[in-house]
């Protein structure tokens, strides 16, 4: 099955290379992205070898994997999925952790919404203004203290309420995201670590890791207790932010609640940045 997955993966990044991104002529094309023979002679490889990738008949070496990434010049989140899908531990294999622009992006266009960013393992990169607005993130001075997996499971945020129904949604999410990770960056000794030390201290967390819960939905609902007045309940969307491997938490209210008009007066009240850069410990 990983034959398959792999071929279909080389093949989806080929046809989506743009010839131009990768120093070839572009013009009218018959075919999306690169010809076969196109990528062969980019990867240092025949047509026919990149067929049988791409059709799973043929199991590539950790080099041609290389050779293929850099050919089609992927992004680091597209280089690390080849790298799982063909069995081998990424060349560094350690969680990337750089705002791209892509995210940079995100957090300055929507600065009146909540929103953080984070890497593989659940650190938190940066925040906007409306995020620390909230006031609900202290910090008691521990290492993981920006690590959203670690607070969840080990010591939680107090101004962060959730119903039975959304905290194992939320739960979910997170034991998948580690999981996810742990596999892609077996060689990250932080990342390691850090899981280790979560199954250690929560016994419900050292369950979802040997037993996980199936993810329906990236998203939970919470009520965010502010110290100066009333809480508001907000939706938190995780999106990926491909090529980067990191990933964006959304906050918002149901249109035209009281929720929304809350969080709208808790924004105003405290501007700031659009971005926020976090200096915290971590994988990556």
């Amino acid at each position: 099955m990983e034959r398959y997955e792999f071929g279909a993966a080389v093949r989806h990044l080929r046809e989506s290379t743009a010839p131009e991104t990768v120093g070839l002529q572009g013009g009218n094309r018959r075919v999306r992205g690169l010809r076969r023979e196109e990528l062969g002679e980019l990867a240092g490889m025949s047509a026919d070898y990149v067929r049988r990738l791409e059709q799973g008949r043929s199991h590539p070496s950790a080099g041609v994997v290389n050779a293929i990434a850099r050919a089609l010049r992927a992004g680091r989140a597209d280089y690390e999925r080849l790298c799982a899908l063909a069995g081998y531990a990424a060349a560094d294999g350690q969680v990337p952790s750089e705002l791209g622009p892509g995210a940079t992006r995100l957090l300055e266009r929507f600065s009146d919404t909540p929103m953080f960013v984070s890497d593989a393992a659940m650190n938190l990169i940066a925040v906007n203004s409306a995020f620390l607005a909230l006031d609900h993130w202290d910090l008691p001075g521990g290492r993981w203290d920006w690590n959203v997996a670690w607070r969840s499971f080990c010591l939680p945020v107090d101004g962060f309420k959730q119903s039975d129904t959304d905290a194992t949604d939320h739960e979910s999410i997170l034991a998948a995201q580690l999981k996810s990770a742990f596999l892609r960056y077996p060689n990250d000794a932080l990342l390691a670590e850090l899981v280790d030390d979560i199954r250690t201290r929560s016994r419900l967390f050292d369950t979802l890791w040997r037993e996980p819960r199936p993810v329906l939905a990236y998203e939970s609902s919470a009520a965010f207790i502010h110290p100066e007045g009333d809480p508001v309940t907000l939706v938190g969307n995780l999106l990926a932010i491909p090529g980067d491997d990191l990933a964006a938490l959304m906050l918002t209210a149901a249109p035209g609640s009281a929720d929304e008009a809350r969080l709208t007066e808790v924004v105003n009240a405290a501007p700031g940045p659009a971005v926020v850069l976090l200096d915290r410990p971590g994988p990556g």
